[in-house]
This record gives structure tokens, C-alpha cells and sequence, in this order.
């Protein structure tokens, strides 16, 4: 099985609307364990106005998390960041620590509300480059002023921006809209990460297999790799993806 990293969960317990306990955390990795993904980028939601876990928590969280599952012989790399909402003053939450790039690089997983305006998202992509971090937007299929415009999510690549689209879009857990657009996206060879955006051990689990298989057959191993393992090893060295 081809080595698989998941850029995007909500796996750590009780910090945000991802697990619920530490006992459903351990679920969810055994069953990316199972899944066979190799690494993961945990990424509890930063957003303005709202009780965010500091980073000493998240930190020892996941150490916790690895500890338990080495027990168990089940070695996941487990790295820490932040899906942080877009908003004023988070450039300064990030020179302070308390909100976290991905895995200790420049990269930034950023969301932005399912029904903002593309000029404002632009704009956000913009003061997230200009502030010399390096932009990822989480689940790009899912933004109403963006859904089904091709061009543009070409201008926010252009622009420098790197674009993640979930594994249960790509398969129709979503509903058809975002299932159509994630295809899409794929075929024009618009995105540059596939993750599971998991949220519990029951309908958003932490599983990229079906995913990457649909896309092996779809569009070739190389493709797969890039999306599910490459781009996310880029991220994780703090590299620049081509």
C-alpha cells in the first residue's frame, strides 16, 4: 500500500467539534491505522470568539495520543497545527504561539465561512502570503461563492495559494455538488491535497483508502501520490510544492 499523510483532522479529544473523548480519539487512529495512513497533521479549529485549546495542550494531547498507540504497535507520526478560521489578528496569534502553522512550517491550513464572498477570500489568501506564510485552503469545494468556478480557484493557485479538498467530497459523502466540483477539481489538476477533514470514529472518519484508490484508477499512481503523500511530505519539511 502506497504511504499516505492526512493533512487535515479533528482528532485530538474534547478541544473542538472533532472527538468527543480520548477514548474516541484512539478510535479514530486505529482506525486510520487500519486505513493505512501513515502520518497525520492534527488540526483542532483556531477561531476568533471562541475558547481555542493553547498550543501546551495540543502539544502533550498528541503526545498522549502517540504514546497509547505505540502500546498498541500501532505507529502513527502524529504532527500539531491549526485549521484557523480567517480573521483579523490572526497573524498576531501566530507570532504569539497561540494559534499554529502546520507541523512547525510556514504552511497555514485556512478556513473561511461557507458563504464569504471569493473577493474576500482572495483578499485573505493575499494578507496570508503577504505576511510570508504560505496558504493552504481547507476543503475548497465546500465554498458557495467559489463552487463550480473553475477560474477561480486557478487565480487563487496562481496566486500562490494551495488548495485541500476532502476525501468524503471526492465520494459523494457531501452531497452531489461538492462531489461534482472535487471531481472536477481533480481532472483539471487543481488540487494539490486530499484529506479526510475527520471528525469521529462514525460518518467523518479519518479514511483516505477509497479516495486514493478512485483516484489511482482515475488519473495514475503519480497523481495519487502527489495528492495523498508528496505535497503532504512538502508541508511537513517546510518545502516548497511544485
Amino acid at each position: 500500500m502506497s504511504p499516505t499523510i492526512d493533512i487535515h483532522s479533528h482528532i485530538l479529544p474534547k478541544i473542538d467539534d472533532g472527538a468527543e473523548s480520548f477514548d474516541m480519539s484512539m478510535a479514530m487512529l486505529r482506525i486510520a491505522y487500519e486505513d493505512g495512513i501513515d502520518g497525520i497533521i492534527l488540526t483542532p479549529h483556531y477561531k476568533p470568539g471562541h475558547h481555542n485549546a493553547c498550543q501546551e495542550k495540543i502539544t502533550f494531547l498528541a503526545g498522549k495520543l502517540r504514546q497509547e498507540m505505540r502500546k498498541e504497535n500501532r505507529d502513527i507520526r502524529l504532527y500539531v497545527g491549526n485549521e484557523i478560521y480567517y480573521h483579523e489578528g490572526m497573524f498576531r496569534e501566530l507570532e504569539e504561539g497561540r494559534a499554529s502553522a502546520m507541523a512547525g512550517s510556514s504552511y497555514i491550513l485556512t478556513e473561511f465561512g461557507p458563504m464569504e464572498r471569493f473577493e474576500y477570500i482572495r483578499g485573505g489568501i493575499y494578507e496570508i502570503l503577504a505576511h510570508g506564510y504560505r496558504p493552504i485552503l481547507a476543503h475548497g469545494e465546500r465554498y458557495n461563492s467559489i463552487l463550480g468556478k473553475v477560474d477561480s480557484v486557478e487565480e487563487l493557485i496562481r496566486m500562490g495559494c494551495s488548495v485541500q479538498i476532502n476525501a468524503g467530497s471526492v465520494m459523494g459523502k457531501a452531497g452531489f455538488g461538492a462531489k461534482q466540483f472535487a471531481r472536477r477539481l481533480l481532472k483539471e489538476e487543481l488540487v494539490q491535497f486530499v484529506a479526510s477533514d475527520a471528525h469521529n470514529a462514525d460518518k467523518r472518519k479519518p479514511e483516505l483508502a477509497d479516495c486514493g484508490n478512485y483516484i489511482r484508477r482515475k488519473y495514475g499512481e503519480d497523481y495519487a501520490a502527489n495528492l495523498l503523500y508528496r505535497n503532504p511530505m512538502h508541508v511537513i519539511k517546510n518545502e516548497y510544492i511544485g
